[in-house]
């Protein structure tokens, strides 16, 4: 079968490998859609991250392996010992390997375990390919009224979900996204649902500032305006809690200035580079700073959410391709097109 396949740092190559087997405990899924995140581009021209050159303790793998982590398909096998799901079924992945056994995972926190890797990550397979053999722990079952494009936004959704729910955020509060890529937009939408007055959107591509009005955020172009400034006058002191979804250094430290007395600033972004601040800006107005990584326990409420119509495919897919063309028109189309929001890949 057709696969991509991370070989190093700018060398991704579209091979082909040998179809994988529903083993005891996994499931056998033919891959429908896959989304490129902003893990897998950085995987391409920072790597390796997440990539493990040595054998990874879960998956059993190390580079060359296969990408892509978010994905829907279909079963069309199961292995021995799987009664949970059965072929037919329509289901997303939730590619978080843990193992169990660490004091994170015991305390149900498996997204910080000490092994923590990620399917199409860190081995054992990826979406990014026509066939997928997964552990049935990482299956979720979608419902008819949520198609397979929506399957695909399942894991990035649950990202942005799971750090509203993780921050100090309350209904009513305000909020800012600095950033407004695909995890941006999907934080959006997760403030919508989370009971957010107002959602100020800091965002200098003028195609997704249009993507984050229409998901109605109020937009604050940097070109045109100081954003910590003008936040603070529309919000009379500043906003609730900040969301810092670009990883980029200095955006941070205005992320932090965004914020009202006592505020909270939620780091959402893998950063390549580090990013310096003044912890007077922390200490002075007796803010805090937080982090998230991945999500837990949060994809059934995701699925639930996508029933009623919260994070839509519609609004938040800029261009669907073939798995032919993931490298030229996905990965080195997302450098080249910077206005490009999300891109999905079609595993034919």
């Amino acid at each position: 079968m057709k696969a991509l396949r991370w070989h190093n740092q700018k060398d991704l190559r579209l091979e082909n490998i040998e179809e994988p087997k529903a083993l005891k405990g996994k499931v056998k899924l033919k891959v429908e859609w896959c989304g490129i995140c902003g893990s897998d581009l950085h995987e391409y021209t920072a790597g390796p991250i997440f990539i493990p050159t040595e054998t990874h303790p879960l998956s059993g793998d190390k580079a060359p392996i296969v990408m892509g982590h978010e994905f829907s398909g279909q079963v069309v096998e199961v292995g021995e010992g799987v009664t949970t799901v059965q072929v037919g079924d329509r289901v997303t992945v939730e590619p978080i390997y843990a193992c169990g056994k660490c004091e994170a995972c015991k305390q149900g926190k498996y997204n910080l375990c000490d092994k923590m890797g990620f399917f199409g990550l860190s081995g054992g397979g990826g979406g990014f390919s026509e066939y997928a053999a997964v552990p049935v722990e990482m299956i979720h079952k979608l419902p008819e009224t949520v198609s397979f494009e929506q399957g695909a936004l399942v894991e990035p959704s649950a990202v942005a979900l799971h750090a509203v729910r993780q921050s100090k955020l309350k209904v009513g509060d305000k909020a800012a996204v600095f950033g407004t890529g695909p995890i941006g937009l999907l934080v959006i939408e997760a403030l919508k649902a989370s009971g957010a007055s107002e959602i100020y959107a800091v965002e200098l591509s003028e195609i997704r500032q249009q993507k984050a009005a229409e998901l109605g955020a109020i937009v604050i172009d940097p070109k045109k305006y100081d954003a910590v400034e003008e936040i603070y006058k529309r919000t009379n002191g500043g906003v609730d809690v900040a969301y810092e979804v670009t990883g980029v250094p200095p955006v941070l430290k205005q992320a932090i200035n965004a914020t009202k007395i006592n505020g909270e600033t939620m780091v959402v972004s893998i950063f390549e580079k580090e990013a310096p601040i003044h912890p007077h800006d922390i200490v002075m107005k007796e803010r805090t700073l937080s982090g998230i990584i991945g999500y837990r326990d949060v994809f059934p409420a995701v699925i639930s959410l996508m029933a009623q119509g919260y994070f839509p495919a519609d609004k938040l897919v800029t261009k669907r391709i073939k798995l032919d063309d993931v490298i030229e028109e996905g990965f080195e189309g997302l450098l080249r097109e910077r206005d490009q929001v999300k891109i999905l890949v079609k595993a034919e």
